[in-house]
């Protein structure tokens, strides 16, 4: 197996776990997840359950070859589906008092951060969804 070829089936592994940590902290603290999601949504606990379901399971489809395209795919689609979560927390302070006061530009950097890194996920996925993958 070729040094590219390894490289690919260790961002395979990479991605499949940090999607399933992250659908995993669904769980563990949704209240945290809940006040990403913007106020025009209903149902914000069924929201952070439903997406934390969708991580783990599309980052357990990235390990299997089958399902591994449709699994890519899939994630595009969830991180498409979350951006205006990412854009409500950027323009909103819902995280700014977890931090004390003279850190709060920390948190607005990395919420406005998380912006661009959506489609950095988005073409790290797509790249695996190519038929040549």
């Amino acid at each position: 197996m070729g040094s590219f070829a390894r490289f690919r089936r260790l961002s395979v592994f990479v991605m499949s776990a940090f999607y399933v940590v992250a659908g995993v902290a669904h769980f563990l603290w949704p209240r945290g997840f809940e006040r990403a999601v913007p106020p025009s949504l209903p149902r914000p606990r069924l929201l952070v359950y439903v997406s934390g379901v969708a991580e783990v399971v599309l980052g357990l489809g990235m390990l299997v070859r089958r399902t591994r395209r449709v699994s890519a795919w899939g994630l595009i689609a969830l991180l498409v589906a979350v951006f205006p979560a990412n854009v409500h927390m950027a323009r909103s302070d819902v995280f700014r008092d977890a931090v004390p006061e003279r850190f709060s530009w920390v948190v607005d950097m990395v919420a406005w951060a998380r912006l661009p890194l959506q489609g950095v996920l988005v073409l790290w996925a797509w790249w695996h969804a190519r038929p040549d993958a």
